[in-house]
């Protein structure tokens, strides 16, 4: 036997483990005031991308709209001149794409392909709008480059 004496009510509690030193936070994004675009160019460069959804609406309106906005602001910032015209670039793939979805309705697969196209154009359009507001350069995958 040992002569260490033994105490059965002494229970034994785990060591907590060392706690890891928490990570630094990230630096701010910088906002309208630092490198970023001004804060309306920002908003015109979203309404670029947004406002093409009242194509839903009125007729060859998702073209209209980046068209007059592009037209109108241009000059003023190159930021709100750059996303419109990717916007509209867009728009007019997307109308291509529908405009080949109308024979392929005959062949069963226009329908779904059209609602696709559709659904592929709100999701990117909103994509945009978001990215352009965070001041980011939004380039939309499978459009032409028709208008540079």
């Amino acid at each position: 036997m040992t002569d260490e004496p033994t105490n059965q009510d002494e229970q034994v509690t785990p060591e907590a483990p060392e706690t890891e030193a928490a990570e630094p936070t990230p630096p701010p994004v910088p906002t309208a005031g630092g490198d970023g675009p001004p804060s309306e160019a920002r908003t015109w460069a979203m309404l670029a991308h947004i406002l093409t959804l009242c194509g839903i609406i009125i007729p060859f309106g998702n073209i209209l709209a980046p068209l007059i906005i592009f037209l109108i602001k241009r000059d003023e910032f190159p930021f709100v001149s750059d996303q419109a015209k990717e916007s509209l670039n867009f728009q007019i793939t997307v109308s291509i794409a529908a405009i080949i979805c109308i024979p392929l309705i005959f062949v069963c697969i226009g329908i779904p392909l059209m609602i696709l196209v559709g659904l592929a154009a709100i999701i990117f359009c909103i994509i945009g709008g978001v990215k352009a507001y965070d001041g980011t350069l939004y380039r939309y995958p499978w459009a032409l480059r028709l208008i540079k």
